[in-house]
C-alpha cells in the first residue's frame, strides 16, 4: 500500500505528438474512403442512379448518398462534430452495407460487406473518442 499522493500518468511529449499524428491519420483514412466514393459519384451519376434503382433504392436518394459522403468526410478531416458525424457515418455504412453488398454466397460481397462493418468499427472509436487534438472540437473546447 503507498501512503505517497495519487499522482496522474502523462504521455511524454513524443508520446503526444504520436499520438495526435496518428488520430488525424485515422480520420483521413476513414474519411478517404467517403470523400473518393461521394465525388465519384457526382462523375458517374447516371450510373450510380441505375444501380441504386436496380437493388430496389430510389435513385432520388443519390443526392443525399453524395452530400453524406462528401460533407462527412469533410467533416471527419477537419474534426468538426467528430463523434455526431462518426455514429451517423456508421450508421450509413452498415445500412450501405445490407443493402448492397447482401449476397453472402458471393465471396466478394460478403467480404465487402465486412469491410463495411470494419469501416463502422473504426467510426465507433471516433464516436467513443473524439477527434482529438488536432480538430476543430478540440479548438472550439478551448475557446469557451
Amino acid at each position: 500500500m503507498s501512503t505517497s499522493p495519487a499522482t496522474t500518468l502523462h504521455n511524454p511529449p513524443a508520446t503526444d505528438t504520436v499520438q495526435n499524428l496518428a488520430e488525424l491519420g485515422a480520420r483521413v483514412l476513414l474519411s478517404a474512403l467517403f470523400l473518393i466514393s461521394g465525388v465519384g459519384k457526382i462523375g458517374a451519376y447516371a450510373g450510380t442512379a441505375a444501380y441504386m434503382s436496380a437493388l430496389g433504392v430510389p435513385s432520388a436518394l443519390l443526392p443525399v448518398v453524395i452530400a453524406t459522403e462528401v460533407l462527412g468526410a469533410t467533416a471527419l478531416i477537419v474534426g468538426w462534430k467528430t463523434r455526431v458525424t462518426a455514429f451517423l457515418l456508421a450508421g450509413f455504412t452498415l445500412l450501405a452495407g445490407l443493402v448492397f453488398h447482401n449476397h453472402f454466397a458471393d465471396q466478394i460481397q460478403e467480404i465487402m460487406f465486412l469491410k463495411n462493418v470494419a469501416i463502422a468499427g473504426g467510426l465507433l472509436l471516433l464516436v467513443a473518442h473524439g477527434a482529438g487534438t488536432l480538430s476543430l472540437d478540440r479548438r472550439f473546447a478551448r475557446s469557451r
